[in-house]
């Protein structure tokens, strides 16, 4: 795989998948633009990634998103790649439970982030015949999670958002893909065990026993793993690939045996 020449915008770029992607991608000679909501991993990347151009920015709100390509057109004068990255897990609790700020606030970031960031990239994918847009879901938008709604109800969504950008972008040369991780080994994944673990009143090493039973290959999915996915997506050697939903996730999808207690 070669990116030599492509300009790449990752967003959630300074930390976890992001970075590791950006990482991917930099070693496959892309020119890399991040922005990321987090200062502190705004500046830990910095000095990671020294030859990147890394931007503080909140992508739900349309203003900062504007923001970040005035700087992109000015560093580098165009787009080629876009990695629509950022997301957070949302609630972890019964439907009754979630609050109205949960639910918005998961659906901001989750889905009308990646419309803004994709609406604003249109323009320069037109103007340079064409590039990829990558977007990341994940299996919980396609096997509903319970306990999980807003989170696997936003990842339903990018589903949708990618087969119908595919359609429409396709005629300018645009390709269109989403990646769905199942459960990831990193600070989200990690996370999110030892939240439902304690909803289920278990110790999270236990409830992380139970959880990657019904995963076929009964184990965690390493970073480096999508980061390799979206570096194929976006490079020359997936020309003809668009509106597809790729889960990179240990068939955690169609495995659904009796957990053991």
């Amino acid at each position: 795989m070669d990116l030599t020449g492509k300009i790449a915008l990752i967003t959630a770029g300074a930390g976890g998948i992001g970075l590791t992607i950006a990482r991917r991608f930099t070693d496959l000679g892309a020119c890399v633009c991040i922005c990321d909501i987090s200062e502190g991993a705004v500046e830990a990347a910095r000095d990671l990634l020294p030859e990147a151009l890394i931007l503080r920015a909140d992508v739900a709100n349309s203003i900062e998103v504007r923001g970040v390509y005035d700087r992109l057109l000015s560093e580098y004068g165009g787009l080629d790649i876009l990695v629509n990255n950022a997301g957070v897990s949302g609630p972890t609790c019964a439907v009754g439970e979630i609050t109205d700020a949960e639910w918005e606030a998961t659906l901001a970031v989750n889905i009308t982030a990646m419309f803004y960031m994709v609406r604003a990239a249109v323009p320069l994918f037109r103007a340079g015949g064409g590039g990829a847009v990558i977007n990341m879901a994940s299996v919980a938008g396609r096997v509903g999670m319970p306990l999980r709604l807003p989170y696997s109800v936003s990842k339903y969504a990018v589903r949708g958002l990618t087969e119908t950008l595919a359609i429409e972008l396709g005629e300018m040369g645009v390709r269109v893909n989403s990646i769905l991780p199942g459960l990831v080994d990193g600070p989200r994944g990690r996370r999110v065990i030892a939240e439902q673990a304690q909803e289920h009143g278990m110790a999270p090493d236990n409830y992380a026993r139970l959880f990657l039973h019904n995963i076929s290959m009964h184990s965690m999915v390493q970073m480096e793993e999508i980061a390799d996915m979206a570096a194929f997506l976006a490079s020359d050697l997936a020309p003809h690939i668009s509106g597809q939903s790729i889960g990179v996730c240990g068939n955690f999808e169609s495995y659904r045996a009796p957990m053991i207690l």
